[in-house]
């Protein structure tokens, strides 16, 4: 997984409420081999017409927004079925962070695990980031995950919060998984110290 410290990219807005991962993700496409990347499926039937034409009115098609590596979108985005795939078609198209002022829980945890910043900011600071995307396609945001501060084009910043642990994941680059192997030798060390101070707990073997 990409450590993520500070990113700058493109930001594309996305609008509607309570996009599902069906939306971002067809569940159609879900036995696709991964290896062949999601990237593509992305937003498939919002992207693409039934013959796979590109259709131009969607966001993601249009200049100035096509290489986005930041989404700003409205409440609840991710809400739905729990599948992974979604959040492996926003990482494999280049996603980095999404901006939102609620998310689906499980999406949430599912982007912590694979390296996507999920930012939570009020509604109208994302509404007027939104609106700002709009009249002026291809803005930069800065995403600063070691400052916890999301920085527009203008200069504004916004603070966010986020888990400590997942902070520390995602700025070296592992999953929760990952960083409590890292953290075997501690383990073992306080299990030594612990059966050593209190012998009486130490599981009698049968």
């Amino acid at each position: 997984m990409k450590p993520f410290i500070r990113e700058t990219g493109r930001a594309a807005p996305i609008e509607g409420r309570n996009i599902d991962t069906d939306q971002i993700l067809p569940a159609r496409f879900l036995k696709q081999d991964r290896s062949k990347g999601y990237g593509q499926l992305l937003f498939h039937d919002l992207r693409f017409d039934a013959a796979g034409r590109e259709q131009p009115g969607f966001v993601l098609n249009q200049p100035g927004y096509r290489d986005a590596r930041i989404l700003v979108a409205e409440e609840n985005f991710g809400c739905g079925s729990s599948r992974e795939g979604a959040v492996y078609a926003l990482s494999d198209f280049g996603i980095r962070a999404i901006l939102a002022p609620s998310f689906g829980d499980i999406f949430h945890n599912n982007c912590l695990k694979n390296g996507i910043v999920p930012v939570r900011l009020p509604e109208a600071v994302c509404r007027d980031i939104r609106q700002s995307l709009r009249r002026e396609p291809s803005q930069e945001i800065a995403v600063d995950l070691a400052a916890q501060k999301v920085q527009l084009a203008d200069g504004t910043a916004h603070e966010f919060k986020i888990d400590p642990f997942w902070r520390e994941c995602l700025m070296k680059g592992v999953d929760d998984l990952e960083l409590t192997v890292g953290m075997l030798d501690l383990v073992e060390r306080f299990e030594k110290d612990y059966f050593s101070n209190m012998p009486w707990a130490q599981p009698r073997s049968s």
